[in-house]
């Protein structure tokens, strides 16, 4: 992974990683859901008390990739986890090992920390995500469906 670096993102960043967040949306066909503006990435990554986080991946000083993630927690083990909300690499970098060491820094950080797990969620028809992810010992966890209630629904659950 020569000339590969990873470093928490700065303030100054932030127009970057809208535009990794803008790359990643066109890449998974949702550009459509895409709303985040500079400045609510700017106050939500480094404002008072910032509830998620960014690592840049730098290949040979240039930026190459990103990966957004929080902390949350498992009853079940009594820990917290490391969640990875988004994960990107520009395709002009990709199989440079930039993807890996992304989530090797992760790792590192969530053992660290005393995480009990990372995790992450990665669409159905992205085989070749899916296939490297197995690679690194990621298991699916295909007993599991996800919810979202969102938007218009969110309202209406908040009022009930």
């Amino acid at each position: 992974m020569s000339g590969i670096e990873i470093r928490p993102a700065v303030p100054a960043d932030a127009a970057l990683i809208l535009s990794f967040i803008r790359d990643l949306a066109a890449y998974e066909k949702l550009s459509h859901e895409v709303t985040a503006t500079e400045a609510e990435v700017r106050a939500k990554l480094f404002g008072a008390g910032p509830r998620v986080f960014c690592n840049i991946a730098e290949a040979d000083g240039e930026p190459a990739g990103f990966a957004v993630w929080f902390f949350n927690f498992s009853t079940f083990l009594g820990k917290h986890g490391l969640y990875l909300e988004d994960l990107f690499v520009r395709p002009q970098f990709r199989g440079r090992g930039i993807g890996k060491a992304l989530l090797v820094h992760l790792a590192r950080h969530a053992v660290a920390e005393g995480c009990g797990r990372l995790e992450w969620w990665v669409l159905d028809w992205n085989a070749p995500a899916i296939d490297f992810y197995k690679s690194l010992g990621a298991e699916p966890m295909s007993d599991w469906t996800v919810f979202r209630v969102a938007g218009g629904a969110l309202e209406r659950l908040a009022k009930a």
